[in-house]
């Protein structure tokens, strides 16, 4: 099918902002909207996905307990393996299409993996390592939750060690508890539950997980690209394979299961709004119901945290990221860091500072109306995170300049 209409870049930021809850009516109540609205919020830092799910309720109260509700009483929010490797945060209705389409073969090159080493390595096998893992299994059934190193202490095995790499530059002596617990993770057969400490924690308590429902991979690929394609359209091909990390067969096969409508995409602006050179001019997709036009809302701002969902939500970022800007809010390993946002558009970074008060600093001229409006997101910020201290886990030059650190 050829392509219909054009989305310019100003229509590209309105949708942003709209169907991402940052736009000021668009806000949430609830964190288990803003994960359905952006189906999955990075979770490799747990901090992050609270920032994010903060960034875009309606007022002025934190995040803290209704995250912690929904991922740890309800359980409508689950913290698992998905795309890409990566450990993201998914409404509990999609997980199976999460699992079936890109966790479940992941997981298979996992377990392959960690049993190589550990023939090459020590003296353990597959049969060996079903063992190890029906005893953790039996554990978590009978205590309920426990930490990696209660079970450590439950499980012996898990204590055990083996050489990796032997021969190669790499050698070197590993403990087997970590990838032992993270392949039964990714299989789904054990989740991450309540951490220990704050909800800044990476230390995670362990609990038997609930078996998925089963879906054929295609099936599921196209399950889980819908609602995405409804957060993040138009999108081109190449985000849409970055963003998943499958085969670009899969997503064309993908595309062409829920419908997908091709549209061309304007040249990207550059920072200040005006018409820029090269940028992502060229096809997208959108689903065959979203063809009409979004009007440019309200102005919004919004201070956004490391690897939050919509930094990271495209491959292509010139549209909503002046290239010259990047260095400043990039780790060395392409992370992205704090942003501030103004109206569709990446314009400077954040940090919290050693006292408490959330700092920020604008890359780019945006006028009176724009700075006070970020002043206020970040008074808002300041409020609620209150006592705790948030450190990314992933820190960009600019954040840590504005810390201190």
């Amino acid at each position: 099918m050829g392509e219909t209409r054009t989305i310019g870049t100003a229509e590209r930021r309105a949708r942003l902002g709209a169907r991402h809850l940052l736009a000021r009516g668009a806000r949430a109540g609830s964190a288990e909207e803003v994960a359905g609205a952006l189906v999955a919020l990075h979770g490799t830092d747990p901090a992050s996905v609270f920032l994010a799910v903060g960034a875009r309720l309606a007022g002025a109260v934190g995040p803290v307990a209704d995250v912690e509700r929904a991922l740890y009483e309800d359980r409508s929010l689950v913290r698992m393996h998905g795309m890409r490797h990566t450990v993201f945060v998914f409404p509990v209705a999609l997980t199976p299409a999460v699992q079936a389409s890109t966790t479940r073969p992941a997981a298979v090159r996992e377990r392959t993996a960690l049993v190589k080493h550990l023939v090459a390595g020590s003296s353990f096998d597959a049969a060996w390592l079903a063992g190890t893992e029906d005893r953790v299994l039996a554990e978590l059934a009978r205590r309920g939750e426990a930490t990696g190193a209660e079970l450590g202490d439950a499980v012996p095995e898990l204590r055990s060690t083996y050489l990796y790499g032997p021969g190669t530059r790499q050698e070197g002596v590993q403990s087997v508890s970590s990838r032992v617990l993270r392949v039964l993770g990714m299989e789904g057969r054990i989740v991450r539950g309540r951490p220990q400490g704050s909800w800044t924690s990476s230390r995670f308590r362990w609990a038997l997980g609930v078996p998925h429902p089963e879906r054929a991979p295609a099936e599921a690929r196209a399950e889980l690209l819908r609602p995405w394609l409804a957060a993040c359209g138009p999108a081109t091909e190449a985000d849409l394979k970055w963003w998943t990390g499958w085969k670009v067969t899969e997503v064309r096969e993908a595309l062409t299961a829920v419908g997908a409508v091709r549209v061309r995409l304007e040249p990207t602006e550059g920072a200040g709004g005006t018409a820029g050179a090269g940028g992502d001019a060229g096809t997208g997709f959108v689903l065959p119901d979203d063809l009409a036009p979004v009007p440019e809302g309200e102005p919004w701002a919004a201070l956004l945290p490391t690897l939050d969902p919509t930094a990271m939500g495209w491959q292509g970022r010139d549209w909503y990221l002046a290239p010259e800007l990047r260095p400043a809010l990039y780790d060395r390993s392409g992370n992205i860091g704090p942003t501030v946002w103004w109206n569709g558009r990446i314009v400077g970074g954040w940090a919290q500072r050693p006292d408490g008060t959330v700092a920020h600093r604008l890359l780019t001229d945006v006028g009176a109306e724009a700075e006070r409006a970020i002043g206020a997101e970040a008074e808002r910020l300041t409020a609620w995170v209150g006592d705790v201290r948030v450190t990314p886990r992933f820190r960009a030059p600019l954040e840590r300049e504005l810390s201190g650190g």
